[in-house]
């Protein structure tokens, strides 16, 4: 007999009134499927997105099989699971591998079970792209078409080669214009590394600055200026979330009241802004290209080496782990196709 498996996902939508699910015998009732899987990826310290998307998945592989416990299932129904995204949902091999790395998860570290078909699942082989590059006058083109706030997280994507969370992320005291350094923290990875500070991005971003100091201190008078602080540094400092050091660098224009603390919170720009705005650009601009923000951080190491400067310093400038990594920015350098000259040139052209 099936086991009624309905209750891993009901009471998962957040309800006004608290209700019982009767599935159980009076007392204390086990967590929920979801839930020791929330937990589990905090003990582990996951990102926020990676735990919401392991969550997406195993729900999506439980309803794939008519909510069936996933201890009733082996490697045939993974498979079979894995095999209807690639077939019938035509995602790419990064996605499959993200829905296998999710099962893996749920498998081995939230149902603990030693199970030997887990380790014989194959990965979807993700091919090698090379990425979107932008030439200077490219991005030249592209900045000119932009303007306040976004135009300035812009230069700093290309000038330090930030990621586009790394630069929504940032925080007054990660900038430090006496030794041109922003320090990045908590990047890829949970890692914190340390970047240039553009000289051609300090005079616009010390107004800026000075503009969110004296929008802070309004919101300070309105009982707000408070921001999230990471991991328990709250509980630790009550009061750091409101002082100026851990303030966004580039703040969102509303704010929020937390429903825990209480708090008027005020929240970083979201990553969506400046996404459409370098998409209108780059339309503006005539370019026929895929660009997106990112595309300005691999015009940045591609320009660098270009400069003849270290793959390492680049490597260590990006926050790469392996400089295999870094090496892929070198397809647009004198060491390819562009140095090798075409015969027909020699045929046709003095």
């Amino acid at each position: 007999m099936a086991f009624p498996y309905a209750r891993v996902l009901a009471c998962e939508r957040p309800t006004r009134r608290s209700r019982v699910c009767e599935t159980t015998p009076a007392g204390p009732r086990p967590p929920r499927l979801l839930d020791r899987v929330r937990a589990a990826a905090r003990i582990r310290h996951y990102s926020l997105r990676t735990k919401d998307a392991y969550v997406a998945w195993i729900r999506r592989y439980i309803l794939f099989h008519g909510k069936r416990h996933p201890t009733e299932m082996s490697a045939p129904e993974v498979t079979r699971f894995l095999t209807s995204l690639a077939v019938n949902g035509r995602v790419a091999a990064s996605t499959q591998n993200q829905a296998l790395s999710a099962l893996l998860f749920l498998y081995k570290d939230v149902l603990e079970l030693d199970l030997p078909w887990l380790d014989g699942i194959v990965r979807a082989r993700r091919p090698e792209r090379l990425p979107v590059v932008l030439t200077r006058e490219e991005v030249r083109a592209v900045l000119q078409r932009l303007d306040g706030v976004p135009r300035l997280m812009a230069c700093l994507l290309y000038g330090a080669g930030l990621r586009l969370l790394e630069c929504c992320r940032l925080r007054v005291q990660d900038v430090d214009f006496a030794s041109n350094q922003i320090l990045v923290r908590a990047g890829k990875g949970d890692k914190d590394r340390v970047t240039m500070l553009p000289e051609a991005v300090k005079p616009d971003l010390a107004r800026h600055l000075e503009r969110v100091r004296e929008q802070h201190r309004r919101d300070l008078q309105h009982g707000a200026g408070w921001v999230e602080l990471p991991m328990a540094l709250a509980r630790k400092y009550p009061n750091a979330g409101r002082e100026w050091a851990w303030q966004w660098v580039f703040p969102a224009t509303r704010t929020y009241v937390d429903r825990l603390t209480g708090h008027r919170r005020r929240h970083h720009l979201h990553e969506s802004v400046l996404q459409r705005v370098v998409k209108e650009a780059v339309l503006k601009a005539g370019i026929a290209k895929r660009a997106s923000p990112h595309t300005l951080r691999h015009s940045f190491a591609t320009h660098l080496l270009e400069d003849n400067h270290d793959i390492r310093t680049v490597q260590e400038l990006l926050g790469h782990r392996d400089v295999s990594t870094t090496q892929i920015y070198t397809h647009v350098l004198n060491r390819g196709p562009a140095a090798v000259r075409s015969p027909a040139d020699r045929m046709f052209l003095p």
